[in-house]
């Protein structure tokens, strides 16, 4: 919901123009009326001012013609004063601009409390999405060695049935010909996890030689699969 507020519309009076240019007020009204017979301004609007005896009138200029035609008029009482008038247009223009925020209105209430309702799930989206990084990095407290899947379940606090599903299902890993754990090559690549390569191992039936490969998380992997594991809430 949009609030209504209401336009604001700068205004200055002739008491202001007396103010400013120094003179006295029925000197500014006379020359006003001067230039309104002359027909070189628009006729200002009439206010009255309560006072103890008779009431004193004065002019209120208001919009583009009541800025044009109040510069014209502190031209002829004063040319000096004419940058002292455009200021003083500038500072009501200025406030103009700003919007106002009536705390009795109902309108400029709900508008602030949409827009902080706003904020708030904007600033608790952005929590969700750092807290499982930060509660990632907080996990790990050495960052040189690697992991063995078990290890890892260990420290993320989860178990290590339950760590493998989540891993073959993201298909961050899958299972070789033996049934081992072997990475996928975009994630050797982006360093969560690395091959390590067992000693030379002798077959004693037919005397082969082989060399196993052992999938190892390291520490930056272990970060990574500590995130995964915050956000699919396994804890």
């Amino acid at each position: 919901m949009n609030a209504i507020v209401p336009v604001q519309i700068q205004m200055m009076t002739s008491l202001e123009i007396a103010e400013l240019v120094e003179k006295r007020h029925d000197n500014v009204k006379r020359t006003i009326e001067n230039l309104v017979k002359q027909a070189v301004i628009a006729s200002p609007q009439v206010e009255e001012k309560p006072t103890a005896g008779r009431p004193s009138t004065f002019y209120v200029f208001s919009g583009e013609q009541g800025k044009r035609d109040s510069i014209i008029v502190v031209a002829q009482l004063c040319p000096e004063f004419t940058a002292r008038l455009v200021d003083r247009w500038q500072e009501l223009e200025a406030q103009v601009a700003q919007p106002v925020f009536d705390i009795s209105n109902p309108y400029h209430l709900l508008q602030a409390i949409e827009t902080q309702a706003k904020q708030n799930i904007e600033l608790t989206q952005k929590v969700e999405k750092l807290e499982p990084k930060a509660q990632a990095l907080d996990t790990i407290a050495e960052t040189v060695h690697t992991y063995c899947i078990r290890e890892c379940a260990k420290t993320i606090g989860i178990k290590e049935k339950d760590l493998i599903n989540l891993l073959l299902q993201k298909k961050w890993c899958y299972r070789d010909a033996e049934k081992k754990l072997q990475p996928h090559a975009q994630y050797v690549l982006n360093g969560v996890f690395t091959n390590k390569a067992s000693p030379v191992i002798k077959n004693q039936n037919d005397g082969q030689e082989r060399v196993f490969l052992h999938m190892r998380v390291t520490a930056f992997g272990l970060t990574r699969i500590t995130g995964l594991v915050n956000k699919e809430k396994l804890k």
